[in-house]
């Protein structure tokens, strides 16, 4: 295949988003005093992700600004209970994105597998998340070491899955089209970004999820296998 470069996803590819985001909304639903509005943690959180993976699936493709999404992900869940300050959810979103960069769990075998890749690749991380989040969650999951670059879309000026991220990280990692390969969980923002992009795919899909429009390069649905593949 003569892959030598490898771009590589970060939350729920590698950084355990699901859990780690999990415990951090659990202790803001403690420390804020949600049991005033929800009876259980669940009845929260199960308002805040669908909210959540909707305004995030509108910033990927450059619907609303980052500033929108911050804050309205933490007053949707409690505008009908009379909260609905800005300044209350960004203080909310500041406190809770610190609260993400002190959590460390990694999706099973991602430590393995990098240390596998680490000396046959180059290995560039490629993510939407957050640049005041995102290079400290790396570095305190242990995992700068292990990659040449971290290539953020708020560097890049635009997200995955816009062809033009892609190619801002092929001009900034020095690497070719035809030699790289893109790592990642999503659909909409890894696969079909690389797809768009002529790059080669390699789909994280853990839950066997039905791929919408093309056949992936490869599919796999725990880490391990990749080692089969590169």
């Amino acid at each position: 295949m003569g892959y030598k470069n490898l771009f590589i996803d970060l939350d729920d590819t590698l950084w355990d988003i699901h859990l780690n985001g999990k415990e951090c909304l659990e202790e803001i639903y403690r420390d804020y005093g949600y049991a005033a509005y929800y009876p259980r943690f669940l009845d929260y959180y199960n308002v805040y992700v669908p909210v959540n993976q909707r305004l995030w699936a509108m910033y990927r493709h450059g619907e609303i600004r980052k500033e929108e999404l911050i804050v309205e992900r933490f007053l949707a869940p409690v505008r009908a209970f009379g909260i609905n300050d800005p300044d209350y959810a960004k203080k909310l979103s500041d406190d809770f994105l610190d609260r993400t960069t002190r959590k460390t769990r990694l999706i099973d075998g991602t430590i393995e597998l990098l240390e596998y890749l680490k000396p046959r690749y180059r290995m560039h991380i490629l993510s939407n998340g957050f640049r005041e989040v995102q290079y400290k969650k790396i570095e305190n999951s242990g995992l700068k070491p292990y990659f040449d670059k971290i290539i953020l879309s708020e560097d890049a000026g635009i997200n995955k899955p816009h062809p033009d991220m892609f190619t801002y990280a092929l001009k900034n990692t020095n690497s070719r089209r035809s030699q790289t390969v893109m790592i990642g969980d999503s659909w909409d923002a890894d696969m079909v970004g690389a797809y768009q992009s002529r790059i080669a795919q390699i789909w994280f899909n853990p839950a066997d999820e039905a791929p919408d429009g093309f056949e992936p390069t490869h599919t796999v649905r725990t880490l391990a296998e990749i080692k089969d593949i590169l």
